[in-house]
C-alpha cells in the first residue's frame, strides 16, 4: 500500500526550511511534498499549483498563508482530499484596519530592502522567549532574506483580495486538523476554536509556548499532533 502523499503548504515569506522537523519526522508515514508560491499573487494560482502537482487524493496542511491556500484547496477540490489540516492562519477577509499595515510592510521593503522588512515583521510572530535567540532566529531570517520585495508584493496582494473562506467549513467532511500556538497574537487561538467548531469533527490542538510559527517553535509537540491525524484512515 503506498503511503499518503502530505502536501505542507508555507506562510507569507516562508520555505521548506519552517517544515524541516516534520520532513525529518514524519517522512516514514507519509511522502511529503512542499511547493513554492515565490511568484504568485493570487491564493487561487497557489491553489491552482498544488493541484496540477497532486495525484488524484492527497492531504493537506497549510501554514498561515498556506492555510488560507488550503481552504481554497478544499473549495475547489474536496474530493481530492483525505486529510486536511490547517495551522496558524484564518478564514477572513481582509479587515480595514488589516490593509494599513499590510501596505507600511510593502512600503518598507520596497524602499529599504528585506533586512529593514525581516526586522519589522519576523519578531513579532515568535514567542517572547525565541525573539532575541539569535540561534533561533537565524534560518528564518535566512529564509526571509532568500525572498524578494517583489515576491512579497505579490504574496501581501494574494492575502489583501482573499476570500471569505467560513462559508467552506461546514463542507470538509474529511479527517481535520485545526492548530495553532497558544502565544499566536496574529492568528489567536479563539479564532481557531470558531474554525474547528464550524468544521464537523475537526480536531483541536492548541500547542502552548509557541507564538505564529508553530512548526518551528513547537515541533515535537505538533508533529506528534500531525502523526496522530496523517494516521487517522482517509476520508
Amino acid at each position: 500500500m503506498s503511503r499518503p502523499v502530505l502536501y505542507l503548504l508555507p506562510g507569507l515569506l516562508c520555505d521548506e526550511t519552517v517544515f524541516a522537523e516534520q520532513v525529518r519526522a514524519l517522512s516514514d508515514v507519509c511522502e511529503i511534498r512542499i511547493p513554492s508560491f515565490r511568484g504568485l499573487d493570487s491564493l487561487d494560482a497557489m491553489a491552482q499549483a498544488v493541484l496540477a502537482d497532486a495525484p488524484p487524493r492527497f492531504s493537506v496542511a497549510g501554514f498561515s498563508m498556506g492555510g488560507r491556500v488550503a481552504f481554497r484547496l478544499a473549495a475547489r477540490a474536496l474530493d481530492r482530499i483525505e486529510r486536511f489540516c490547517a495551522f496558524d492562519t484564518g478564514v477572513t477577509p481582509a479587515s480595514e484596519a488589516e490593509l494599513p499595515k499590510r501596505r507600511a510592510l510593502v512600503d518598507l521593503a520596497n524602499t529599504k530592502g528585506m533586512a529593514a522588512l525581516m526586522e519589522a515583521w519576523l519578531p513579532p510572530m515568535l514567542h517572547e522567549r525565541r525573539r532575541s535567540d539569535a540561534a533561533f532566529r537565524a534560518p528564518l531570517e535566512a529564509m526571509v532574506m532568500r525572498f524578494s520585495a517583489q515576491d512579497h508584493e505579490k504574496q501581501i496582494r494574494a492575502l489583501v483580495n482573499r476570500p471569505d473562506a467560513r462559508p467552506v467549513l461546514p463542507t470538509i467532511q474529511c479527517p481535520t486538523l485545526i492548530a495553532c500556538g497558544r502565544e499566536d497574537g496574529f492568528s489567536p487561538p479563539a479564532d481557531h476554536e470558531a474554525i474547528a467548531a464550524a468544521i464537523p469533527g475537526a480536531r483541536l490542538e492548541i500547542i502552548p509556548d509557541s507564538g505564529h510559527f508553530l512548526p518551528v517553535e513547537q515541533p515535537e509537540a505538533f508533529n506528534k499532533a500531525l502523526r496522530q491525524w496523517i494516521n487517522l484512515p482517509a476520508a
